[in-house]
């Protein structure tokens, strides 16, 4: 059988930011549309955004009890950015915060945060845990 693209809408050409911000929670179905403004903080039928962009998102440890496996001080800091990442980090840590760096990096918002561009994350060593400041970092105007 012979495969057609008869009645299949072309697919649009866009860059993952902009899929992103524009749309790509609601095509995954997890929101309306009417939704999306107030969640990424856009006027979408401008298509401007209010905030200045973010450049770069970086995770700063915040507190250590115990003995960290990786040897995370206090003070040690990892940079996030769309080309990747700069500095050393335990590879759990990692892996547990990539949703919340990701959420910051693409200026996702968390309506229970008193800094909007701030959160705390603690790594899953439940023994020894060690706590980061996620933080998004803007360009300036």
């Amino acid at each position: 059988m012979k495969s057609t693209d008869e009645g299949v809408a072309p697919c649009r050409k866009t860059n993952r930011r902009s899929f992103c911000k524009e749309g790509g929670l609601a095509a995954a179905g997890g929101l309306t549309l009417a939704r999306l403004p107030a969640l990424f903080n856009t006027d979408m039928g401008k298509g401007e955004f209010m905030a200045e962009p973010v450049t770069s998102v970086t995770a700063k440890v915040i507190s250590v009890k115990g003995t960290c496996g990786l040897g995370h001080k206090v003070g040690d800091v990892v940079k996030f950015t769309e080309s990747g990442v700069e500095g050393r980090i335990c590879i759990h840590a990692l892996y547990s915060m990539m949703p919340a760096v990701f959420a910051m990096l693409y200026d996702a918002s968390f309506p229970w945060l008193q800094d909007p561009d701030k959160k705390t994350h603690p790594c899953t060593d439940a023994a020894n845990p060690v706590v980061f400041e996620i933080a998004r970092h803007r360009q300036k105007a």
